[in-house]
């Protein structure tokens, strides 16, 4: 096998949520944008498992739709604001804000994973935002099962990236240790580069 990228960021996050999901669990994509981390999560927990995908740009939705009918994925109409029948397996993709995740959602998820900035291909001023992103952050805090992992990909680099990135490195770094166990991976010598932070929540699996 030929040896990864150290720098993929995007990889790492996938692989460290990969470790923890298993067919049947429930995980949530917080930035649906194309489709990619929605279709690799349910790759995870298929065929019995659940995926909820957020992003309020209906064109990323109407892109990730099309990625996963294409892998023959199982796709589920679009689910609406107080909508929390996510009960049958198979992908959910949610038109709202990724800041209302709790009012989507009836069961603990096991990963909840986010990949912040703008949307690849999309109108790059449509950005996340500090405030609903650490909104999103507290939501998943109070949701995820004892051994789930919360995943967020962060982009300094560009317009607006470098706040929110301080703002959620900041929310990371305050986690409780007797309940959290956290991790910041970077690239050491490029400052500008997309970086990773990981919570596992502490307990029983």
């Amino acid at each position: 096998m030929a040896p990864r990228s150290l720098t993929r960021i995007v990889t790492w996050a996938q692989d460290l949520a990969a470790e923890v999901l298993s067919s049947g669990d429930l995980a949530v994509d917080l930035t649906a944008g194309g489709g990619r981390d929605t279709l690799f999560l349910w790759q995870q927990v298929a065929p019995t498992g659940r995926v909820v995908s957020f992003d309020i740009q209906p064109a990323a939705l109407a892109e990730t739709a099309s990625r996963l009918r294409q892998a023959g994925a199982p796709v589920h109409p679009f689910l609406v604001a107080g909508d929390t029948a996510v009960t049958a397996p198979g992908i959910y993709l949610a038109a709202a804000c990724h800041s209302r995740l709790e009012a989507f959602l009836s069961a603990a998820p096991r990963v909840i994973l986010a990949n912040l900035g703008f949307h690849p291909g999309g109108d790059r001023a449509l950005i996340t935002h500090p405030e609903t992103t650490l909104a999103a952050l507290q939501a998943a805090g109070r949701l995820l099962v004892a051994g789930g992992r919360l995943l967020v990909t962060v982009y300094p680099g560009h317009t607006g990236g470098a706040g929110e990135a301080a703002a959620v490195q900041t929310w990371f770094s305050a986690l409780s240790p007797r309940e959290w166990d956290a991790l910041h991976l970077r690239v050491a010598n490029r400052p500008q580069a997309p970086f990773l932070l990981l919570a596992e929540k502490r307990g029983r699996r």
